[in-house]
């Protein structure tokens, strides 16, 4: 499978399995079975297993430009979530506007790129003993050693 095919793919199935996942608790009016905070923090576990998982498994076949990856990585899985998202908000399955889907839901999609740009800094300094280290922009931050 190419690389540009999977990136797409693990995008997609980090959206469906917490969607589908979400259905037991959630009637077909879009009423909540459980109390919402309990639903939202699910979710919440939920995604970030399932993206975690994605991005462990997209990671291990990686073995160069780890950051640019991850960088490229997290944006592209960051916009297919917040596309396949709005797409149901517009045709009305999410009873919301998008701005209350942006402050309720698509924020939390940030975490996206965080994992995988983090994920992408700490495979990148760990290379086979005698090869240096892969090169990368500075971080807006201090790395602790």
């Amino acid at each position: 499978m190419s690389k540009p095919l999977k990136i797409v793919l693990y995008g997609v199935f980090i959206w469906l399995i917490p969607f589908i996942a979400s259905f037991p608790f959630v009637d077909a009016h879009g009423n909540y079975r459980i109390p919402e905070t309990t639903f939202k923090s699910i979710m919440v576990v939920v995604g970030s297993f399932v993206g975690v998982f994605f991005a462990v498994r997209y990671f291990s076949k990686v073995d160069e430009s780890f950051v640019g990856e991850g960088i490229v990585t997290g944006i592209v899985w960051l916009l297919i979530n917040l596309m396949l998202d709005l797409a149901l908000v517009y045709v009305g399955f999410f009873k919301m506007t998008p701005n209350q889907y942006f402050t309720d839901i698509g924020l939390r999609y940030l975490s996206i790129p965080i994992y995988t740009i983090g994920l992408s800094y700490a495979l990148r300094r760990k290379k086979p003993k005698g090869e240096k280290p892969e090169t990368a922009p500075d971080l807006p931050f201090p790395v602790l050693k």
